[in-house]
């Protein structure tokens, strides 16, 4: 006897419902693909199960004993089924401080829906780590260079912030415009950073440069006071360290926030992910 799943949710989803065409939309098929689906069954049993009329379905006596087992075993399926899908993970990597509230929405989003579980990867570099494949995807900030094959899906941009020691004379001019920037030494995150002499054009771009290898050593450099940095303004609301001041930046572009991923791997978990992080950017 050739029975499929799919015989057997369609059987007991009209079965459930008493009704062809609510099952049909619960399913996501036509009517008459559901009636064909349900008439293949029924030949591949030799019995009827249901009892069709123009206005209502029933269950025959043999469709009503057939149903007691059908559901036990589809439900014995979804329980087998939860049990693999919630060891299942999907590996998000990131350089520092995760944009919120979105992160917490998407991941949220994610692991209600699909069963499957985020695990958050703190790396130097997620691109890096997207090559190696030791993330399936990489949140990444800022203008980049993805690795070859890859697909980039931009989410949102965010403001820039100016940050600099509590003892630099910046804190004394309350704001800070992209143009003079250049006037400051620049403490720039070589790795992750979003801003770095790359942002301006080669005659406005800062004349001191002090290079870091990490988001850490960056907010360190910073409040030692050996320059200025530039940041998204995520870092204002995240970051405790005392010796750091936030100073509003006037007429800088927004750093674009984006997922980079590759399409060769964990393809399903990746495409609802993707789902999940989209809507979530939208709420």
């Amino acid at each position: 006897m050739d029975v499929e799943l799919r015989h057997l949710r369609a059987f007991t989803s009209v079965a459930r419902h008493r009704s062809f065409s609510r099952a049909a939309e619960e399913l996501l098929i036509t009517q008459p693909a559901l009636s064909r689906t349900i008439a293949q069954l029924e030949g591949s049993l030799s019995v009827r199960l249901l009892d069709r009329s123009s206005r209502h379905v029933d269950l025959t006596d043999i469709g009503g004993e057939f149903l007691v087992h059908a559901e036990r075993v589809l439900a014995s399926l979804d329980q087998a089924l939860a049990v693999v899908r919630h060891q299942v993970t999907l590996r998000l990597g990131f350089s520092w401080l995760l944009p919120d509230p979105w992160a917490q929405q998407a991941v949220s989003r994610f692991e209600e829906n699909i069963a499957a579980s985020v695990t958050l990867v703190r790396t130097d570099d997620p691109l890096q780590a997207l090559r190696q494949r030791t993330v399936d995807v990489a949140l990444v900030r800022g203008g980049f260079d993805p690795p070859r094959s890859a697909r980039t899906v931009h989410l949102y941009d965010e403001p820039r912030i100016a940050v600099c020691s509590e003892r630099c004379d910046l804190t004394r001019l309350g704001q800070l415009d992209w143009a003079d920037v250049q006037h400051w030494p620049l403490i720039v995150n070589t790795v992750s950073g979003t801003t770095g002499p790359w942002s301006w054009s080669s005659d406005q771009r800062p004349e001191q440069i002090i290079e870091t290898a990490n988001y850490d050593e960056w907010s360190e450099t910073v409040a030692a006071n050996r320059g200025i940095g530039i940041v998204p303004e995520v870092a204002q609301r995240r970051t405790q360290h005392p010796a750091l001041r936030f100073i509003p930046l006037t007429g800088a572009p927004p750093s674009p926030v984006s997922l980079v991923y590759l399409p060769d791997t964990q393809g399903t978990l990746i495409r609802r992910f993707l789902e999940a992080a989209t809507q979530a950017e939208h709420e």
